[in-house]
């Protein structure tokens, strides 16, 4: 079984029965991005997206919070003498695109378990995940505006398409915290549990996950991707086209000899 090293205190990683977890882990700083834990993530992310043995990607935070967003005060201790806007924008795109992207184009469950706020760039990362389990203490909250900027990571385009256009302008234009309890009404978060509860939840979830065909799951995130962006004539098509693909795979075989002996069937990913 391959292991990933995150070569740096900021970020943990743990990897059970095709599981792996990514915490976050700046507890003092409530989990905000610094570059060393940026790195280590976007490092911690494409392992869990290449390697075989992984079938399910949880990213948590250590401490009472999930992600306060970005490091605030480092942002204050900044020196006058910066990359020209050309570098900065080109490294900006690249570290969003390899968190926040490379998390909605996994083809593999990812989820967030916020064990607290969820703030800025960390509500985005969350969203980013296919789904989010809270504890019923935290909150999500976009907070762009109270620092003085306009948002990052694709969070518009993340909360548009799990909150709706309506919602996502509330969300972003005001910056109102969202509780748990309403956060699962609005559909930012898919289960609550309590504090002491939510790792269990979270892994409950998890295990539930692992129990798919890698195959199916992928081309199911193919479908799901395309549904706001084609006609209905066209998805009726690519899954048509998908649902072959699949019934030829050694894993739908195993699925249907599985239901005939009764048993639950183990997958393959081929």
């Amino acid at each position: 079984m391959q292991r990933f090293n995150p070569e740096t205190d900021q970020v943990l990683f743990d990897h059970v029965d095709g599981v792996v977890t990514l915490t976050l882990n700046r507890p003092d700083a409530r989990n905000a991005l610094s570059d060393e834990l940026t790195g280590a993530l976007r490092r911690g992310i494409a392992f869990a997206s290449t390697a075989p043995e992984v079938a399910v990607l949880v990213i948590s935070g250590s401490g009472k919070a999930f992600c306060a967003g970005g490091d605030v005060k480092a942002m204050g201790q900044r020196s006058d003498s910066v990359p020209s806007h050309e570098i900065q924008f080109k490294t900006m795109v690249q570290r969003h695109r390899e968190i926040a992207g490379a998390l909605q184009a996994m083809r593999k469950p990812t989820i967030a378990s916020l064990p607290g706020a969820a703030a800025g760039a960390g509500m985005a990362i969350a969203l980013a995940c296919d789904m989010r389990v809270a504890a019923d203490d935290a909150f999500l909250t976009t907070g762009y505006g109270r620092i003085g900027l306009p948002g990052d990571y694709g969070i518009a385009w993340l909360l548009t398409r799990v909150v709706g256009p309506a919602r996502a302008r509330e969300l972003m234009l005001t910056c109102d915290r969202v509780n748990a309890a309403r956060a699962l009404e609005l559909g930012l978060v898919n289960r609550i549990a309590s504090p002491d509860s939510l790792q269990e939840a979270t892994m409950q979830l998890a295990r539930q996950l692992t129990s798919g065909s890698p195959t199916a799951i992928a081309y199911m995130k193919d479908n799901l991707d395309e549904a706001l962006l084609i006609s209905h004539d066209a998805a009726i098509e690519r899954e048509a086209d998908r649902l072959l693909k699949a019934r030829s795979t050694n894993d739908h075989k195993e699925a249907v000899k599985a239901f005939a002996e009764k048993r639950e069937p183990k997958f393959t990913g081929s």
